[in-house]
């Protein structure tokens, strides 16, 4: 059997069909798995698997000879399902829960290997997060393991290692998964995980799905849909992000105290592809994880959050251990706080800042600044400063949040105000959130964000 680039160099040279379908029929099912797990709409699934392949028809001749297939498809349909969410409204997590066990469990082409039923519902909508998180040659050894049941020989010559290299590769790249999963509530070990993974994570596509998909993709998406075509494009433009993204942050690195990163300096990131709930001006893996994205705004070097429904928080994807930030923090009413060590929104520490003299410190004894702790949406105050540092709404002060260790710290104008040793939480994500309901809307500004 020839593989994979052979195949697809006989397709870019010789416009092969026969080597075109070979590739589509070896790879629809890890295709289609993985759109299923982020859309969770068999219909919308089949898209995307349509619009992943279309994209490979077109790149087939610039794709190298190192070009671990598996993992590039996989990614690629992260981009495609991507930008697949940003037109579709997400819909509720219980609902996504629910088509998981009613879906995902049935009518699965699973190896004979038991996996953990329990096991795979937890962590079958996090595995492609968690997947996207790894090195290139992690996922892709992943992959190939799990997702093709490759053995670890095979492994290694496709990555270019031997086989204890694979091994060891595989074996890190599985803890580091074991880790991301137990941030988030799901405990298990490395074994379960990866025979759960090895069972579970490719099922059949529809049976007539390859030979549609063949004859829409060798046509290069010339007779695909307009809102295949749609997917495409949304997609090329992640993907040209992504290959840039690195250039850019080396480019604004220059511009950059070091050791400190400056939100404002990355906004050349507003003029690639940016999915619904990120915000224009800021780097595009920050994104809006409670509240809706037209809460914020990016305008004159400032963040500009606005609430009256609850919380909203826009949060990094990218995870911190030892991490300080800060901002100069102006809010008109209630509450405007930074963030870390967030595990999502529902957990993780904040700094809250509440000025004086709005109706909200008149009821509750005065401004305040309070270190907080959320588990499970659920917060404790951890400490509460009332002092002379404090301003009034709608000033501004500089508010400075730090971790190292288990101890956490709050400086108001660059002034210790609260310190407090706490452990529930080692890394995590950091932000900015901005608090207001109807009895007191929000606005809130964050300006000179810099964190390190």
């Amino acid at each position: 059997m020839s593989d994979d680039m052979t195949l697809l160099r006989e397709y870019a040279g010789c416009n092969s069909e026969e080597a075109f379908a070979a590739l589509v029929s070896r790879h629809v099912n890890l295709v289609y798995s993985v759109a299923l797990r982020q859309v969770r709409d068999p219909h919308l699934a089949e898209e995307i698997t349509q619009a992943a392949f279309i994209i490979l028809a077109r790149k087939a001749k610039s794709l190298g000879p190192e070009t671990i297939l598996p993992g590039w498809l996989c990614r690629t349909a992260r981009y495609v399902s991507a930008n697949a969410l940003t037109t579709q409204h997400r819909r509720q997590r219980r609902e996504q829960e629910a088509f998981m066990e009613s879906t995902l469990n049935s009518g699965c082409d699973a190896p004979s290997q038991p996996a953990d039923e329990n096991v795979w519902r937890q962590i079958a909508p996090l595995l492609d997060d968690a997947l996207a998180r790894l090195g290139q040659k992690d996922h892709d050894a992943l992959v190939l393991r799990f997702f093709e049941n490759k053995s670890l020989g095979e492994v290694g010559a496709a990555i270019g290692a031997s086989e204890d290299t694979a091994r060891m590769r595989v074996n890190r790249a599985l803890e580091k998964l074991r880790r991301f999963f137990t941030k988030r509530g799901v405990s298990s070990t490395a074994e379960t995980i990866a025979g759960t993974i090895s069972a579970n994570s490719v099922q059949a596509a529809p049976a007539a799905l390859a030979k549609s998909v063949t004859a829409v993709a060798i046509a290069k998406g010339a007779t695909a849909s307009l809102s295949t075509i749609t997917l495409i494009k949304g997609a090329l433009k992640i993907m040209a992000w992504t290959k840039a993204k690195t250039a850019i942050v080396a480019g604004a690195c220059v511009l950059l105290t070091a050791g400190t990163a400056t939100i404002g300096a990355i906004s050349l990131y507003e003029s690639f592809f940016k999915p619904e709930a990120h915000v224009a001006g800021i780097p595009s893996d920050w994104t809006v994880q409670h509240g809706s994205p037209d809460q914020w705004s990016w305008s004159d070097g400032q963040f500009n959050g606005h609430s009256n429904t609850g919380d909203t928080m826009l949060l990094s994807s990218k995870e911190y251990g030892n991490v300080t930030i800060s901002a100069i923090v102006s809010t008109t009413n209630r509450q405007a706080s930074l963030a870390l060590r967030m595990q999502d929104a529902a957990n993780g520490y904040f700094a809250l800042f509440i000025p004086n003299d709005t109706p909200w410190a008149a009821k509750n004894g005065g401004g305040q600044i309070v270190l907080g702790k959320r588990i499970s949406d659920h917060q404790k105050t951890l400490a509460t400063y009332r002092g002379e540092w404090l301003v009034a709404a709608g000033q501004s002060a500089k508010l400075t949040f730090s971790a190292k260790g288990s101890m956490l710290e709050i400086r108001l104008n660059d002034h210790v105000v609260l310190q407090k040793d706490d452990s529930d939480f080692a890394s995590g994500s950091i932000g900015l959130r901005v608090y207001g309901d109807s009895a007191g809307t929000c606005d809130a500004t964050f300006s000179n964000v810099t964190y390190r």
